[in-house]
């Protein structure tokens, strides 16, 4: 099925999520946000690029095609055997299998500064694989999350991905499939949550600033629509499979009609 350059949901496109893909989408995410907020917050704050850094394996990176288990290698190893001399025993014929191997990953996210000062004003974090997923990554995210709120410093935590338990909070009930939030630093332990799902468009939010300050709208899904354009992905995503994860039987057949009437 070939799909025409528009892009095809109203918000969130679950296909983006595939693992083979999810890292470059984040990358263009993360610049377009950032070419999209520096000329608006000028000359009063500046937009400054960060990175974590991931200790992983290459059977865990997204991208990467190892099996995250081990497969059994049935060609010989060719390893020659040897027989001890004085017993006649012979070696035992081994089998060869794929081992992870450490990889380090850095994944960007953004910080408002003051120009001068340097200070963080607010940090926004788009959410990935490698600090969502339960493990070394989540609980390393964890903790800084929890370093800002110990601060004033504002966090917006943008989590586009289906797969995964959510990132902590309390206060509702409310399932979704994505979700935005966005803890101003003066409000504590309260915080602004935005969920939506497959069928629904993006909520727009304001950045949050120092007071008095205009804070500009952050409209994430054109962002979107800007990034499947500039990344060729509806030349590179295969809409006649599911995306991973699946959608449930409702959401899957909504989505196919939307991609039919795309096709015409």
């Amino acid at each position: 099925m070939e799909i025409q350059i528009a892009y095809p949901f109203p918000g969130m496109d679950p296909w983006l999520e595939h693992p083979s893909l999810w890292g470059d989408v984040h990358f263009r995410l993360i610049a377009a946000l950032a070419g999209y907020l520096s000329p608006r917050l000028a000359p009063h704050y500046y937009v400054a690029v960060g990175t974590h850094t991931y200790v992983t394996t290459i059977s865990q990176t997204p991208g990467i095609r190892y099996p995250d288990v081990a497969v059994v290698e049935t060609q010989p190893s060719g390893i020659v055997q040897t027989v001890a001399a004085d017993t006649g025993i012979m070696a035992a014929e081994p089998i060869m299998v794929e081992v992870p191997l450490p990889e380090t990953v850095e994944e960007a996210y953004l910080e408002v500064r003051e120009p001068i000062s340097g200070d963080v004003i607010t940090a926004i974090e788009l959410l990935s694989p490698l600090n969502k997923r339960p493990g070394a990554g989540r609980e390393k995210y964890l903790r800084k999350r929890l370093e800002i709120f110990s601060t004033n410093t504002h966090l917006v935590e943008i989590d586009l991905l289906r797969a995964w338990s959510p990132m902590p909070f309390a206060g509702t009930t409310e399932k979704s499939h994505y979700r935005i939030l966005v803890r101003r630093g003066e409000e504590g332990s309260r915080a602004r949550l935005y969920p939506f799902n497959v069928q629904e468009t993006i909520p727009i939010f304001a950045l949050p600033l120092q007071a008095g300050d205009a804070e500009p709208l952050i409209d994430i899904g054109a962002l979107l629509r800007q990034v499947y354009h500039e990344g060729s992905y509806h030349l590179r995503l295969d809409y006649t499979q599911p995306p991973i994860p699946k959608l449930d039987d409702e959401v899957a057949q909504w989505a196919e009609r939307i991609l039919h009437d795309i096709q015409g």
